[in-house]
């Protein structure tokens, strides 16, 4: 593989390797051995001896001042051959380019480093990283601060990221791109093996007590041992929800069953801890039976009915011919006579069929 054509800036500016002769505007790294008035030498191992010239010394000393023999150091190739053999260094005019090759190393060492949200966005968040300007996008915000918005409403998302601008939050290097001057962080992956040493304690089937934590349209948030888990709106419960929100509240306490675990995603179930009322079901529905139900939802393709607490059927459009005309009998929140067509517990499905009068 072309070492080139490699969108690491480590591979693509500091020769450590050599594996191509270096041109002027390369950045390199090497071994300062000598200070003196001719300036600063530096041993670039494999290549030749490079020199900073003395007159950048003195024009820049608070670049210098701390710098001693055996340090490392990156600088940029002004030429290659000097009128003394020397390849002639820059450490001033290295700038940005050091700067994205530390970050590269930083990237590469899995360091967390502190930032401070200078932005918001729809999308996420600008930090300060080192003086360069990163991006978070939303999905990589820790649980704490990730924005639990119904529907995924754009401008509630940004009202609740505009609140972090200003706060210190501690963050991972995930990608970068130097010729696009392109840097990604994550929050959320400063705690990666924290929260994957946690999960290990945890196996599909176990039962735990937490904390709801959010609520949003297709489900629950549930904290637990400093872990996060979703219940799908699906296994709430057996009935039929519409809104989450009345089937829990933020900050109550539930028991929950792990169902699936994903890498660092937990899916939880609470009605998987509850009777399941379609185990029983003929015991109190048969087939052909006439009952009384509350239409619930109508729907393009049928009318929701709700029989009792937990168990909902469905009356499909085809029973009334036409959306318009299930319209016309149907009115959501009353009460109609229906025939139970056909009683699936293992699919957690009825059809009726509505008796006209």
């Amino acid at each position: 593989m072309n070492p080139e054509s490699q969108s690491s800036p480590i591979k693509n500016t500091l020769l450590k390797t050599y594996l191509r002769i270096p041109k002027v505007g390369d950045i390199v790294e090497g071994e300062v051995f000598a200070i003196n008035k001719n300036g600063l030498f530096v041993d670039l191992e494999n290549f030749k001896t490079g020199l900073i010239l003395a007159k950048e010394l003195r024009e820049n000393p608070g670049q210098f001042k701390d710098l001693k023999i055996e340090d490392k150091i990156m600088a940029k190739i002004i030429e290659l051959e000097n009128e003394d053999g020397f390849v002639e260094l820059s450490l001033k005019e290295a700038g940005s380019e050091r700067g994205w090759v530390e970050l590269e190393k930083k990237m590469q060492a899995k360091e967390i480093i502190q930032t401070k949200v200078l932005k918001a966005n729809k999308g996420g968040l600008i930090l300060d990283v080192d003086r360069f300007e990163a991006f978070m996008p939303v999905s990589q915000l820790s649980a704490e601060h990730y924005p639990r918005v119904e529907g995924g409403d754009t401008q509630k998302i940004l009202h609740h990221l505009q609140k972090l601008v200003g706060k210190e939050l501690k963050v991972r290097i995930i990608d970068l791109h130097f010729k696009e001057e392109k840097l990604i962080v994550s929050e959320k992956a400063t705690q990666k093996e924290d929260i994957e040493e946690v999960i290990k304690k945890y196996k599909v089937g176990d039962n735990i007590s937490g904390i709801v934590t959010g609520i949003v349209n297709f489900g629950v948030f549930v904290k637990f041992n400093s872990l996060e888990g979703l219940v799908h709106i699906s296994e709430l419960a057996y009935q039929l929800i519409e809104d989450p929100h009345n089937i829990v509240k933020v900050g109550e306490k539930v028991k929950a069953k792990i169902i699936e675990i994903d890498k660092d995603k937990i899916s939880l179930s609470i009605k998987a801890l509850k009777k399941n009322p379609w185990e029983k079901v003929r015991e109190k529905y048969q087939h052909d039976q006439v009952v009384m139900g509350t239409v619930t939802r109508l729907n393009p393709f049928g009318a929701f009915i709700q029989l009792d607490k937990n168990i909902h059927g469905l009356a499909h459009i085809s029973e009334f011919g036409t959306e318009k005309r299930m319209q016309e009998i149907l009115e959501i929140g009353k009460k109609y006579d229906f025939k139970i067509l056909s009683i699936k517990p293992s699919e957690y499905r009825m059809a009726l069929k509505p008796v006209l009068k």
